[in-house]
């Protein structure tokens, strides 16, 4: 479980975020369970490098806030336009009681020792990179496998096919068997013919 420090954050607003991010904080709120949502800020830099952790996004996390640790998941986090800068971000309190409906990532594996990819050259085109899942918070997976291993040629991987820890439900809004990924064969290579260019000068005679 991936853990991290926050700070209580006494003084809000506009005026306040700006002062608290040039300091290299990063403003944010905690909200959900038995308690009262509580105002956090983080040390900008160690979070800026753990958004970029797969896990920070799609698993449950163990925050400390003044001496207490709190499992929580990251539910929302806003970036600025165009600097690298992380302007707030939102967590969620969570217990073994909690349900989630949370997108969590595929990991596509063994496409390179299928049938289709190392036999028959195919391509492999991921048509969806997570998928949305209902579960207890406890039981919240980091990624969902889709093993490629059989796979063969003209072939499509559907929603369906997928192999789901127990206690995992897709969350489907309405699409049942949407497509995962498909498998098709390469196109073929078009060779150009030669362009061949008369020469103009030949045949004719000097004047």
């Amino acid at each position: 479980m991936m853990k991290f420090v926050a700070f209580e954050r006494t003084k809000q607003g506009t005026g306040a975020s700006r002062r608290l991010r040039n300091t290299g904080r990063t403003p944010g709120i905690v909200f959900g369970g038995s308690t009262d949502a509580a105002q956090i800020e983080l040390d900008h830099n160690a979070l800026w490098h753990a958004l970029k952790k797969e896990a920070f996004h799609a698993s449950i996390l163990e925050m400390e806030l003044a001496g207490k640790a709190e499992q929580v998941l990251l539910r929302d986090v806003q970036y600025h336009p165009f600097k690298q800068l992380v302007l707030h971000v939102d967590f969620q309190r969570v217990d073994e009681k909690t349900r989630l409906h949370k997108k969590v990532p595929l990991h596509f594996v063994n496409a390179d020792t299928s049938p289709a990819v190392k036999t028959d050259k195919c391509l492999v085109n991921h048509v969806m990179t997570e998928v949305e899942i209902e579960c207890l918070a406890t039981g919240l997976p980091e990624f969902i496998t889709v093993d490629l291993g059989n796979a063969t040629k003209n072939t499509s991987v559907h929603v369906k096919d997928l192999v789901m820890p127990a206690g995992i439900k897709v969350v489907t809004h309405g699409r049942p068997n949407q497509t995962v990924a498909t498998i098709t064969e390469p196109e073929p290579e078009v060779i150009a013919a030669p362009v061949v260019v008369e020469d103009k000068k030949k045949g004719k005679g000097k004047k």
